[in-house]
């Protein structure tokens, strides 16, 4: 038999109950009971707590709000985190609801985004050196579909769900043998290039060449999914799985960790951030710091090449010498020598907004330059 609840009586239950109506016209049954269970809740605290709170103008973030949160981290047996931060999100969507509905706009700033605990994300680590060593090597051995996915996965730095998206034309020159992978829309919605060697323009070419054996219609992709997106990413996790089992790798291994080692490795080869931040596809540079594995042995390294070789000592370039005339070559000097003095005044800066705004003219600088260059004569 149902059990039924009791009736909430509350002077603010009508209009709560109103706004969980108007949010629950696009919602599944389950989350509106979410919806209704954090309603009763808030009202249940507030007529127990605060009696005399009659009206949605009475109401405050201190202490009405924050008081039903210290209630709710009190409740014993403590609530999981997922049920305390759902609570939150939906009570913060009803005020919202009923800010619109009653136009009153303080009521959005009862709960705020803040209040919500964020979930700690554990990213995968980059792989160690013998790991790293012994997968490519089983990978290297099979030489069939999914190795070579694996091994393009490993040397360019892609997301799994960008390597299943690429198209068969993905591979594109650039410059005298110089290549690169253009990467479709990923996971940022954004697009780049990745510069690639003679090594992972093989591994395409393989890959191109198992797709024209394979008895699926080409749909332009490198990769065939007759079963979908989502079936062929389970199937290559399930294939990492097995090369590691076979490599004799006991801990779970995923393939977003080939995408940390291919960041650390080129960190350690000497890529600079903002360059790491592009063949990684990131728009922040604390998501890219978050990619990287610093190793003791590095810092050291780091450590003794700052003591042998500091950069303040380093021999700055000297300005050109250039008499400076009412022509073009003239105005080409002088546009070279403001982005020298530029670039020696910026360097003499702490890291911060000056710094960074110079950077930016000097940007600006590169580009007139390079507009002014276009007006020489063709030589002949």
């Amino acid at each position: 038999m149902k059990r039924s609840r009791r009736p909430l009586v509350h002077p603010l239950a009508p209009l709560f109950w109103r706004a969980v109506e108007s949010i629950a016209l696009s919602l599944a049954p389950d989350t509106v009971r979410g919806y209704r269970a954090a309603t009763r809740h808030f009202l249940n605290y507030l007529g127990a707590q605060h009696p005399a709170v009659s009206s949605l103008d009475q109401l405050r973030r201190d202490p009405h709000v924050l008081g039903w949160l210290s209630s709710l981290r009190s409740e014993t047996p403590p609530l999981v985190l997922a049920a305390y931060v759902n609570k939150l999100i939906r009570l913060r969507r009803i005020f919202e609801e009923l800010a619109w509905l009653q136009q009153i706009p303080d009521l959005t700033h009862l709960l705020r985004r803040e209040d919500s605990p964020r979930v700690g994300k554990c990213l995968p680590r980059a792989f160690t050196s013998l790991q790293d060593q012994l997968i490519q090597k089983e990978l290297l051995r099979r030489n069939d579909l999914p190795s070579n996915v694996m091994l393009l996965l490993r040397h360019t730095g892609m997301r799994i769900g960008e390597c299943v998206d690429l198209p068969c034309d993905c591979l594109r020159s650039t410059g005298a043998d110089q290549w690169a992978i253009h990467v479709p829309l990923g996971k940022t919605k954004t697009e780049r290039m990745v510069p690639v060697d003679s090594f992972v323009r093989e591994i395409v070419q393989r890959l191109r060449f198992l797709r024209s054996l394979d008895p699926f219609p080409s749909d332009g992709l490198l990769l065939a999914r007759p079963r979908g997106k989502e079936t062929l990413t389970r199937e290559l996790r399930r294939f990492l799985r097995e090369i590691a089992a076979a490599a004799g790798i006991r801990t779970r291994i995923v393939p977003h960790q080939f995408r940390h080692t291919y960041a650390t490795e080129m960190l350690l080869a000497g890529v600079t951030l903002p360059s790491l931040m592009k063949l990684l596809g990131h728009s922040s540079a604390d998501m890219t710091m978050r990619y990287l594995r610093i190793t003791l042995p590095d810092l050291q390294r780091e450590f003794h090449l700052a003591r042998s070789q500091p950069r303040y000592l380093a021999p700055q370039p000297k300005s050109p010498a250039a008499t400076v005339g009412a022509d073009l070559p003239g105005l080409i000097a002088s546009l070279r020598t403001s982005q020298h003095v530029l670039e020696m005044f910026r360097r003499t800066l702490p890291d911060g907004r000056p710094r960074r705004g110079l950077g930016r003219l000097a940007n600006r600088l590169t580009k007139i330059v390079a507009e002014v260059l276009k007006l020489a004569p063709p030589e002949k």
